[in-house]
This record gives C-alpha cells, structure tokens and sequence, in this order.
C-alpha cells in the first residue's frame, strides 16, 4: 500500500455521527463543518425533529479529504470543490484523485491569471 500523508483516523463503527462527535474525530471546529456545510454539497448532514446534524460515515470521510485538500495540499475551496467534482467515488481515496503535477501546475496558473485579472 502506498505511504501517503493523507491517514485518516479510524472511525467508529456506527451509522450516525454528531456534530460534537466529528468535530472530535477530524479536528475541525464545529462552526467550520457547519461553513463546509455551505460550501461543499457532499456534506449534507440528516436532521432530527430537533434541528440536530446527525453526519453519515461518509460525510465525515469527505470532511476529512476537504481538510487535507484544505490544510495540507493548500487547495483554495474552490479548487477543493472542483476536484471533489472530479471524484467518482465518495469513498476513493485520495491519492488516487490528486491531479497530475502537470494539471495541479496548471490549476494554480490558472488561479493566479484570474487573481491577476481582478487586480486590473
């Protein structure tokens, strides 16, 4: 298996998680997943008659890929939320959708040619 520096905890064994819990789990702030919430529609929590999130496994694996793409690869959200689109699977890994260093260049010249347009 390939060493890489996307290692992410291992989950409980269960269908539901809180939002207390997930905050725990993947170290994110709770106000921060609730922003993703918006930002990324992947992440898409069940609500009880009472308002609570109550996140699927899945959900919490895709809050962890956006915090690697995020913290450690640098990705803008936007660059994050493109990628993600990329992804045929919410369960792949990601190792295997990080874009070649060739498009990952050109993803960022891409970004910088636009920051440079909106400073015209």
């Amino acid at each position: 298996m390939e060493n890489h520096p996307f290692n992410s905890p291992e989950l409980p064994d269960k269908l539901y998680f809180k939002v207390g819990e997930v905050s725990e789990i993947t170290e994110i702030p709770t106000y921060v997943l609730r922003f993703w919430e918006t930002e990324f529609k992947g992440i898409n929590p069940k609500r009880t008659p009472s308002g609570q999130r109550l996140y699927r496994k899945t959900d919490v694996e895709l809050v962890l890929r956006i915090k690697y793409l995020l913290y450690e690869r640098k990705f803008t959200i936007q660059g994050a939320r493109q990628l993600l689109k990329t992804t045929s699977s919410p369960r792949e890994k990601i190792s295997h959708s990080l874009p070649a260093p060739s498009e990952f260049l050109e993803e960022i010249r891409k970004e910088l040619l636009a920051i440079r347009d909106l400073l015209k």
